[in-house]
């Protein structure tokens, strides 16, 4: 039998931004997905990830960031526009940040982003048991320096968003790439018969 909790990660699935629509996550349960991401294995409780919500008139500040980001890599008017309506689509967005410690004398950088990663995770499936949607958007435009400039503290990186809200349509089931038995495997190996 699996438990509620279990079937809450094995049922999750990201969720188009253009299938998302308000309700968002409110206050109450933003600090429940916050909660959830400080519950993730962190090496040394470094706590190298911080999440910077943007909701209700922040949006439409937002849009305009990605609009002249966008104008400023290159994009016409068009897809300038594109991106500015993408980032409206979502009832609310979250700013994924890592504060990675170089020179930590303890937790190397790699342990560092794991727990990023693990935060994310349990940010995720935290939204998702709340009867949220959302996805990870991530990839140049994280990169991008006026984004970064404008959302990070010095010394963070942009991992990128996550886009939460309601789904207007249930996630459409797709098959796994790999199968349990293609990710895990006793160790030492059993010798050949």
């Amino acid at each position: 039998m699996t438990s509620d909790a279990l079937q809450t990660l094995i049922s999750r699935h990201s969720l188009g931004i253009k299938h998302l629509t308000d309700p968002g996550p409110d206050a109450a349960d933003l600090e429940q997905m916050a909660l959830a991401a400080l519950k993730a294995p962190d090496h040394a409780e470094l706590v190298p990830f911080r999440f910077r919500v943007i909701r209700g008139e922040a949006r439409q500040a937002l849009a305009a960031l990605f609009e002249r980001a966008a104008r400023d890599a290159g994009k016409d008017e068009a897809g300038a526009r594109l991106d500015a309506e993408r980032a409206l689509k979502a009832p609310v967005s979250v700013a994924v940040l890592a504060r990675i410690d170089l020179g930590h004398p303890v937790v190397p950088a790699h342990e560092q982003w794991i727990a990023v990663g693990a935060a994310l995770a349990n940010y995720l499936n935290a939204a998702h048991a709340l009867g949220f949607a959302g996805k990870m958007l991530s990839g140049a435009k994280a990169r991008h320096p006026m984004l970064t400039q404008a959302l990070c503290a010095p010394g963070e990186t942009l991992v990128g968003w996550l886009a939460l809200g309601t789904a207007t349509r249930p996630p459409a089931s797709r098959a796994l790439k790999a199968s349990p038995d293609q990710v895990w495997s006793d160790w030492p190996a059993s010798p050949a018969a």
